[in-house]
């Protein structure tokens, strides 16, 4: 495949809790590959925004994003963003993580419904699987009716324990009616579905979505693809991005995006 335009739009640097390494060797690890960009996305849960020092720790991560990509300028586009984590869980963080930089690009996630752990720390033999996917998908529309994001990260993310690691086989069939109104919504809020890779990498085996949910955004009208590797270390920059592209490129897509300045720019899939 053509690695020209390769990009990766969802990587976390040492700025997040959970990554490891500085924004140089994450930025380092793409220019190796030959990618076009990438974009830092440090966490910020916003639930824990001031008791875990999200507050601080995202100016942090925008000041070093602006350092590699003059330290990487000519070499590859590095691009400023930030994952907002449960934005709908404290309104107030969100808007105050919001107004403190100009991102290039802002994703949203949902790691935990309202009064609940992570979806990596439950207990799911305590739980009923459908109606705690069920609240997943009703604070997922919740979050894409606020809208003040770019694109929806790794939707279909509780798979990722449930059946990656639990090996609960939920059949994705099952919701597809909850998915497709998160789709639909998406397309009216004019807000990018991401194709999130880590998947390919860990037991899911898969993408988030993964292809069947890939191909209903396309059947339903959708245009706007992200693509990231969910990368938390050097090594795993641009992991399965280009399993990704075929994987978009194969439900009819000929085009993803990469924003800057918050603007989507479309980019050839080969």
């Amino acid at each position: 495949m053509n690695i020209q335009y390769i990009s990766d739009c969802h990587i976390h640097t040492d700025c997040s809790p959970d990554g490891t390494d500085s924004a140089m060797m994450m930025c380092e690890s793409a220019a190796r590959l030959g990618f076009y960009a990438v974009t830092i996305t440090d966490h910020c849960e916003c639930n824990h925004y001031r008791t875990d020092g999200y507050d601080k720790s995202i100016r942090q991560s925008c000041f070093e994003s602006r350092k590699a990509a003059a330290a990487f300028q000519g070499r590859l586009h590095v691009f400023s963003g930030v994952e907002l984590g449960q934005p709908m869980q404290n309104t107030d963080a969100a808007e105050d993580a919001l107004g403190c930089f100009n991102y290039d690009f802002v994703l949203a996630s949902l790691h935990n419904i309202t009064g609940k752990k992570d979806f990596f720390d439950l207990d799911y033999s305590a739980e009923n699987i459908d109606d705690l996917l069920n609240r997943y998908f009703d604070e997922i529309l919740e979050m894409i009716e606020w809208g003040k994001f770019d694109s929806l990260a790794h939707l279909t993310y509780p798979w990722r324990y449930l059946a990656g690691e639990f090996g609960l086989h939920i059949h994705t069939d099952r919701f597809m009616g909850r998915i497709d109104e998160v789709i639909k919504t998406l397309i009216a809020k004019n807000i990018a579905l991401e194709v999130n890779t880590s998947g390919f990498r860990q037991r899911l085996g898969t993408s988030m979505p993964d292809a069947p949910v890939i191909r209903r955004y396309r059947e339903l009208g959708g245009r706007m693809i992200t693509l990231g590797s969910d990368a938390h270390r050097w090594a795993d920059v641009g992991g399965g991005i280009e399993l990704g592209l075929k994987l978009i490129r194969s439900a009819g897509f000929h085009h993803y995006v990469v924003f800057t300045g918050r603007k989507p720019h479309y980019l050839p899939v080969e």
